[in-house]
C-alpha cells in the first residue's frame, strides 16, 4: 500500500474509534456489522501493510470481534530478520481510557503475548501523525529497531 493510503487508513481508524463501536444501532448481532465491521476490516488491512513496511520477516495479523459491548480488536505480532526481536501492536477502543487506542510493545518470539513494556498511542496521534512518523515510532529512536540497526 502507498503512504497516502496508509495515512488515509490511519485517519479512518481514528474516526471509527471516536464512535461507540460496541453499539450496533438496532442491527442483530450475528458477528460484526456496521462500524465495527468497517473497523475490523480497515484495521486488518492497515496492519498487514504496516508489517511489510516495518520489514517484518514473519508476522501474524488477526482480528477479534468480541461481543456487542466492545469494539473488538485488530492485532499484529511479528519478528524482524534473525527472529530475536519483534513487535506486538493492538488497536482497539478500551472501555476506560477511550483515547489510548493503539498499544505496542517489543516481543522476543512470535508467540510472546507478554513482551516488553506497554506503550500507547492516542486516537489524536492517528489523526495527526504522518505515516512516516508512525513507522519511526515503531522502529525506535534514530532508526534503530529495538536494538537492531535499520
Amino acid at each position: 500500500m502507498s503512504v497516502q493510503s496508509q495515512e488515509k487508513n490511519m485517519r479512518k481508524l481514528a474516526d471509527l474509534l471516536s464512535r461507540d463501536l460496541g453499539y450496533i444501532w438496532g442491527e442483530r448481532e450475528r458477528g460484526p456489522n456496521g462500524d465495527k465491521k468497517v473497523f475490523l476490516n480497515t484495521g486488518k488491512a492497515f496492519l498487514r501493510a504496516l508489517a511489510k513496511d516495518l520489514g517484518l520477516k514473519e508476522y501474524n495479523v488477526s482480528t477479534d470481534p468480541g461481543g456487542i459491548a466492545v469494539s473488538g480488536n485488530c492485532s499484529l505480532i511479528g519478528m524482524w530478520d534473525g527472529g530475536s526481536t519483534g513487535i506486538y501492536i493492538d488497536i482497539s477502543q478500551p472501555c476506560c481510557d477511550r483515547e489510548r487506542v493503539l498499544l505496542y510493545r517489543t516481543v522476543r518470539h512470535i508467540k510472546d503475548y507478554t513482551g516488553g513494556y506497554n506503550r500507547f498511542l492516542h486516537r489524536r496521534d492517528l489523526e495527526t501523525m504522518s505515516y512516516s512518523d508512525l513507522l519511526r515510532v515503531f522502529m525506535g529512536e534514530e532508526g534503530v529497531l529495538y536494538g537492531r540497526a535499520a
